[in-house]
C-alpha cells in the first residue's frame, strides 16, 4: 500500500513518565457551551484525567483520535474525565466539538507552551517557527501523578488504544452498571 505522506521519525523527548508529577498549566478550556481559563489541577479533584494531546483541529490525526476515543467510550466505562489539548483556538475548538460530536472539553494552547512543558513539541517540517503537540496521552491521577504515558515517536502515529485501555483498567475504577 502506498501512502500519500511520509512517515517521519521524531526526536526523543523527556516527557513526563509514569510516577512523575504532571506539569500544571492554566489555559482556556472549551466545551460545547462556553470557555474559561481552567487549570489542569482543578480537573483532578474527583477522578483521574486522561489528557489527550493532538495536532490542530481538523487535521486527520485529530479526527481519527477523537473518533476512536468516542467509539471506545472510556468515559462511559471508567471513573475518569477526558480533556484534549491542541494549538487550536477556542473558536476552532467550538466548531470541532460541534462538528465531531466531542463530549470532552478541549484546552486551547495556540502558543504551544504546554507542549513545551511536557516536551511533546512537533516542529513542523519546512515551516520555521510553526509547531504543534505531537500525539500523546497522559493518564493523571488525583495527586497529579502520571499513571500512564504514551508519546508518538513518529509522524503520524496514534495511541495504542488497547494498551491504554489496560492502563485504565489498572488505574481507574469501573463505573457502576447503569451509570
Amino acid at each position: 500500500m502506498e501512502l500519500d505522506f511520509d512517515i517521519i521519525e521524531l526526536p526523543d523527548t523527556d516527557h513526563p513518565t509514569t510516577g512523575e508529577t504532571a506539569p500544571d498549566f492554566t489555559r482556556p478550556l472549551v466545551t460545547d457551551e462556553y470557555w474559561e481559563d481552567v487549570s489542569l489541577s482543578s480537573l483532578l479533584d474527583d477522578d483521574p484525567l486522561l489528557l489527550v494531546c493532538y495536532p490542530m483541529d481538523g487535521a486527520f490525526p485529530a479526527t481519527y483520535i477523537w473518533n476512536e476515543l468516542r467509539d471506545r467510550d472510556f468515559e462511559g466505562t471508567y471513573q475518569l474525565s477526558i480533556a484534549g489539548l491542541s494549538i487550536s483556538t477556542p473558536y476552532e475548538h467550538t466548531t470541532f466539538i460541534e462538528e465531531r460530536g466531542i463530549d470532552a472539553p478541549l484546552f486551547s494552547d495556540p502558543s504551544n507552551e504546554v507542549a513545551e512543558q511536557y516536551d511533546i513539541v512537533n516542529d513542523l517540517d519546512g515551516m520555521t517557527g510553526i509547531a504543534e503537540p505531537r500525539p500523546a496521552v497522559f493518564l493523571i491521577d488525583t495527586d497529579q501523578t502520571v499513571q500512564y504515558a504514551w508519546v508518538a515517536d513518529e509522524w503520524p502515529a496514534f495511541p495504542p488504544y488497547d494498551q491504554l485501555e489496560d492502563a485504565l483498567a489498572t488505574h481507574c475504577e469501573m463505573k457502576p452498571l447503569g451509570q
